[in-house]
């Protein structure tokens, strides 16, 4: 069951940000509620479009384990101060007493335009996980890039082609971030604010869970598979601080598998982003001069589609 109820406008100085007063707007799904606060300095029609964003944006997050991953949680939406092309220009999420995801947003931007935007989905996956703490963010980072690609595919942005050559050309720009070659991703991961590398430790992660998401279908015949072992940690743990060790090891041990632990340990030890070129052709992906091909049959194009496809809710 879901509605939107439509509420009042608040000023707030809870938190510092734009948005100062807000049109509180509220979604309710499967007893969850989400909180959308949408600031007042942006018009009737554009507040409608934004709600239509959000709208849209949320109900592949939801599939992805049956439900959202807070019991009550919030998005903020403010407009961006600094012109260009972006509709999204800078997106954060705030893990708090209650989870709550920031946008800014250009003024007039159109509700498909904001669909498209790899940004929207990004920084909803970062839910999908416990809140990690300090140190190895290449794994959340990683698990919002991996995801980024498959939200927009399940909520029909992308198409399977263009999904995979996204991340052909993720792994490509990981590969070329060779600065820190010869250095483990956890010191690269933990530093990059201060030095870069962050093509490396992004796409590094992505292919972590890919690997991991494979894996686990391949082993299982299909019963196993990522969205299910998160949904299973979010059932566990989600309202725990949890280091990624501590997150790798619950997510062996609630499925039975040995399989994020040590791809975590050959991962952070790693000095270069690993070769992608084996991990798709697994699942029936090839790319020539980088662009890609998909096989239409076999093991591996069956296994690409149910990842593509997702949980069986």
């Amino acid at each position: 069951m879901r509605r939107w109820l439509h509420r009042f406008l608040a000023c707030t100085l809870a938190f510092a940000s734009a948005l100062a007063c807000a049109e509180q707007r509220y979604v309710i799904s499967q007893g969850r509620s989400l909180q959308l606060d949408i600031s007042d300095t942006f018009s009737a029609q554009e507040a409608g479009e934004i709600e239509d964003w959000i709208r849209f944006i949320v109900r592949p997050l939801e599939e992805v384990y049956g439900h959202w991953p807070a019991q009550r949680w919030q998005i903020t939406v403010s407009p961006a101060s600094a012109a260009g092309g972006d509709p999204i220009p800078w997106a954060q999420v705030h893990r708090e007493a209650r989870d709550r995801v920031e946008y800014f947003v250009a003024p007039g931007a159109s509700a498909q335009t904001l669909q498209r935007e790899w940004t929207s989905y990004h920084e909803l996956a970062h839910l999908l996980i416990p809140y990690q703490g300090w140190g190895d963010s290449w794994f959340s980072e990683g698990l919002a890039t991996y995801y980024q690609n498959l939200l927009r595919l399940r909520a029909g942005v992308l198409d399977e082609q263009a999904m995979w050559q996204a991340f052909i050309d993720g792994f490509a720009r990981g590969q070329a971030d060779n600065a820190f070659n010869g250095r483990p991703l956890h010191a690269v991961s933990d530093a990059m604010h201060r030095n870069g590398g962050f093509m490396r430790v992004y796409w590094s992660g992505a292919w972590y869970f890919l690997k991991a998401d494979t894996r686990l279908r391949r082993q299982s015949g299909g019963t196993l598979t990522l969205d299910r072992a998160l949904g299973k940690l979010n059932t566990c743990c989600a309202n725990e601080r949890l280091s990624v060790p501590d997150m790798v090891a619950k997510l062996d041990a609630l499925n039975q598998v040995y399989v994020f632990q040590p791809l975590y340990e050959q991962l952070r030890a790693s000095t270069k982003m690993p070769n992608s070129r084996a991990l798709l052709a697994s699942l029936g992906i090839s790319a020539e001069s980088g662009v890609v091909a998909l096989q239409q049959t076999g093991p591996g194009a069956s296994l690409r589609a149910g990842i593509a496809r997702g949980a069986d809710l």
